[in-house]
């Protein structure tokens, strides 16, 4: 999306009727310290702070921060890929590590599970031989060859307990690689979610495929989107049985734009989309993410330009809001205020149970931003 060099930043528009009450948590992604939580009003009633980074975070029950911390500073190559990260640590509300696991291949995605244990979204390269089966994209120089996606269960001591690898059953006829992508890796997940039965719900952004695997036998009981999808993020599975989807629309032919679309898996049938007027008013070409609420509304970051907003099922916008928070992942990189995902939590929400929430505390940063 098109910004002028003088567009407001912060809360920019809310319909307090309409909208789904709760606190937003977001972070600025590459090269971000800090994570917010804000209330309706835009103004910070809690932050979170790593020295490590954190690129992306979500909030467990207790009250901790799970996050995703900056790149490894080298590791072979593979630190340069979108989604890099040293480290998936646990802070506790006062910011305190209280859990950390430390792998330079960790990159984009985790779940905590409901046993404790935490799913972690790896790179690996691929066997010997098998990325010259792999069709699509463009050859380009990468040292660490060819890469392929794992997910990890770990125990809350590291062990490793179960694993999965995404390249024993993918199709080489099927899971090319968009042309106008390197060859650096075959599938590039961004996404890993769990549905109600368990089983893993994966996004693949050079294949344009979303998909869910049989958590027992590790095969896909469904795969969806070249034609449909391009380059999509953060599948994420409804009461309903329908998946939710940030459609960027990257590489799309025609005007580009994202949409968000919910598509039924059983029949692949879209039964909501929401699309922005005009179109190019809404476009990221990359990270992202949509979540529906309680009330029915959808949640939506538009990440490239670090934008949150409300939407009605019937497309209106009824909470808005630009990321305030610069920040620079260094080397000379440009300062942006890009958010990876953002989540609401009801005020009820167990994790914020006698939490002092008072923007007041933060008086000094909420000032800034007016």
């Amino acid at each position: 999306m098109g910004w002028s060099i003088h567009h407001p930043v912060g809360l920019i528009h809310y319909t307090p009727a309409a909208c789904q009450r709760g606190y937003t948590l977001f972070s600025t992604t590459r090269g971000g310290k800090d994570a917010y939580l804000i209330d309706m009003r835009g103004n910070v009633v809690h932050r979170w702070h790593s020295d490590e980074g954190i690129h992306y975070a979500y909030l467990l029950n207790n009250g901790n921060l799970l996050c995703r911390t900056m790149p490894p500073s080298d590791a072979g190559g593979v630190e340069a890929v979108g989604g890099s990260s040293a480290s998936l640590i646990e802070l506790d509300w006062d910011s305190n590590v209280v859990w950390a696991y430390r792998n330079v291949m960790l990159h984009h995605d985790f779940v905590r599970l409901p046993n404790g244990n935490t799913l972690a979204l790896l790179w690996e390269p691929l066997p010997d031989g098998l990325p010259d089966q792999v069709q699509g994209g463009y050859d380009v120089d990468f040292a660490p060859g060819m890469l392929g996606d794992l997910v990890r269960e770990i125990t809350p001591d590291g062990a490793t307990v179960w694993e999965w690898r995404s390249w024993e059953h993918l199709d080489l006829a099927e899971d090319i690689i968009s042309h106008m992508e390197p060859r650096r890796e075959w599938t590039h997940q961004n996404c890993l979610n769990v549905t109600a039965d368990g089983d893993l719900l994966v996004s693949y952004r050079l294949t344009s495929t979303v998909g869910i695997v049989d958590r027992a036998s590790g095969a896909f009981k469904w795969k969806w989107g070249p034609g449909e999808l391009y380059q999509q993020h953060h599948p994420t599975w409804l009461d309903s049985g329908r998946v939710l989807i940030f459609d960027n629309g990257s590489h799309r032919r025609g005007a580009s734009h994202s949409r968000i679309v919910e598509v039924d898996p059983e029949t692949n049938e879209i039964h909501w989309q929401y699309r922005g007027s005009p179109d190019i008013s809404f476009y990221s070409y990359n990270i992202s993410s949509a979540e529906r609420q309680p009330n029915g509304n959808t949640l939506i970051c538009e990440g490239a330009p670090g934008r949150l907003f409300e939407v009605t099922q019937r497309g209106e916008i009824v909470w808005e809001y630009i990321n305030p928070f610069y920040a620079s992942s260094g080397d000379g990189a440009e300062a942006s205020n890009a958010t990876f995902r953002c989540h609401r939590y009801g005020p009820e929400h167990p994790a914020l149970a006698g939490r002092d929430l008072d923007p007041s505390r933060h008086s000094g940063l909420n000032r800034l931003l007016r």
